[in-house]
């Protein structure tokens, strides 16, 4: 790597800055933010940072969490999930400093201390929609990852698309379906998606680690696919099926003015006979369902091109810190974009640390650099 990959340490002021990992949070993806909690907090260095867990409850109380990682471990038969507490937390700009609060019932609010910097490791709506990023920014407090807008778009699987349309990055066929749409004419909604052909996947516009999503092979299995999304969202993506492989990259915000760094990258491959795609039990809870191969492997202009391209949905999106960027791999060779997930699973385990670690920068020194970058960024308008 080079020298923009340095750690955070090697400019970090002399205290210790203070890091609130948050987790959580109320969408359907509580439990694989905890996971992703459990990642980050066993790794990061208790040396170079002070670290508060903070979680946030299903009902959206924060409380004050558990450091122990084992409590957020994920299993076939276990989801771990934030139990809400008689102490709430909040975060409170006092004296200039952002402090966060404990409040009890019958008790005066105790004050726990500043925040230098938050981690919210919060997938799906309420968390890496744009929301938490909001109350942050409102609170002029630092954090890791994408801004209001960014985060947004890149949850908004509709606009994402509309937005990479626009920047010129090839996009596959799909429609959008809202709530009035399906309700008013259902019929003229299933005419629209005979016309894309089949496969199509049907997907929760925002939703994601593969929440509610379903392949479907005929007009006949359509139906059952969008109520079954329209558990998770009102609003629905329906995409054409796709014939290529699935090559991913993940991609870190540039120190300064520098241009963001893009992994090498890398290949999903789902066992075969185990699943028609890669949901959520290959993606979490199956241990040998799926396995990434990095570099992938195609050919060096083809890793040349997905480099590009995905530091190009980078900035398309506006995003900052960090994300992953999904292609389909054709097999005449060209790529079209899929996705742009600005807040990537992040156990060790997860594609985007393994792509980092495959191009050189190990899980810790990653979570330092993404300290370091929210540390540097500036609060308010950037």
């Amino acid at each position: 790597m080079s020298d923009d990959n340095l750690t955070a340490a090697d400019s970090a002021p002399r205290a210790k800055p203070r890091v609130a990992v948050l987790f959580g949070g109320r969408s359907s993806e509580h439990a694989v933010s905890c996971v992703t909690a459990a990642g980050v907090l066993g790794a990061i260095s208790k040396d170079k940072y002070e670290v508060i867990p903070l979680g946030i409850a299903k009902s959206g109380q924060w409380v004050l969490a558990s450091g122990d990682t084992t409590q957020w471990s994920l299993s076939a038969s276990s989801l771990p999930e934030v139990a809400p507490s008689a102490q709430t937390v909040t975060l409170a700009e006092i004296g200039g400093e952002h402090q966060l609060i404990v409040a009890s019932p019958n008790q005066v609010p105790q004050e726990l201390g500043t925040v230098d910097v938050v981690f919210p490791l919060l997938h799906g709506p309420f968390g890496e929609d744009g929301t938490i990023q909001g109350l942050l920014e409102l609170s002029d407090t630092r954090y890791v990852g994408a801004g209001v807008l960014a985060s947004a778009v890149g949850m908004d699987k509709h606009y994402m698309k509309v937005v990479f349309e626009a920047a010129g990055l090839h996009v596959g066929p799909y429609i959008a379906v809202t709530d009035r749409q399906w309700v008013k004419d259902a019929e003229a909604v299933r005419k629209r998606v005979d016309q894309l052909g089949f496969p199509v996947f049907v997907k929760p516009a925002r939703a994601g680690s593969s929440m509610g999503i379903s392949k479907v092979d005929s007009l006949e299995e359509l139906d059952a696919a969008v109520e079954e999304a329209r558990r998770h969202d009102l609003k629905l993506v329906i995409e054409a099926g796709i014939v290529g492989r699935e090559i991913e990259c993940a991609v870190l915000e540039g120190r300064g003015t520098d241009s963001p760094r893009t992994s090498m990258p890398g290949e999903i491959s789902v066992a075969a006979g185990t699943h028609e795609f890669y949901d959520f039990n290959a993606k979490y809870v199956e241990d040998d369902a799926a396995s990434l191969s990095c570099p992938a492997d195609i050919p060096e202009e083809a890793i040349v091109r997905v480099r590009e391209l995905a530091a190009a949905a980078f900035d398309a999106v506006g995003a900052e810190g960090l994300s992953r960027v999904d292609f389909f791999y054709t097999p005449d060779g060209d790529l079209i974009i899929n996705e742009i997930n600005t807040m990537p699973g992040f156990t060790p385990k997860s594609m985007y640390p393994q792509m980092w670690a495959a191009s050189g920068l190990d899980y810790a020194a990653l979570i330092d650099e993404l300290i370091y970058l929210a540390l540097h960024r500036k609060t308010g308008l950037r």
